[in-house]
């Protein structure tokens, strides 16, 4: 038990040696995980629908 107290005390103190971002860089960080993630998500529903319609046209032929 004491060997999981040391290991919990590190963590604290090695915590509190990190560098947290600012509210400012915070917000653009969100900013760009969020635009980036919209983007792959209709980028890959356009792709998406493109193959659908091919493999679509092609059982038609």
């Amino acid at each position: 038990m004491g060997n999981i107290g040391g290991f919990l005390k590190n963590v604290v103190s090695e915590m509190r040696k990190v560098s947290w971002p600012k509210r400012k860089e915070l917000t653009r960080y969100t900013i760009v995980v969020l635009s980036t993630c919209i983007f792959m998500a209709l980028f890959f529903t356009i792709v998406d629908a493109g193959i659908s319609e091919l493999f679509r046209w092609f059982v038609a032929l």
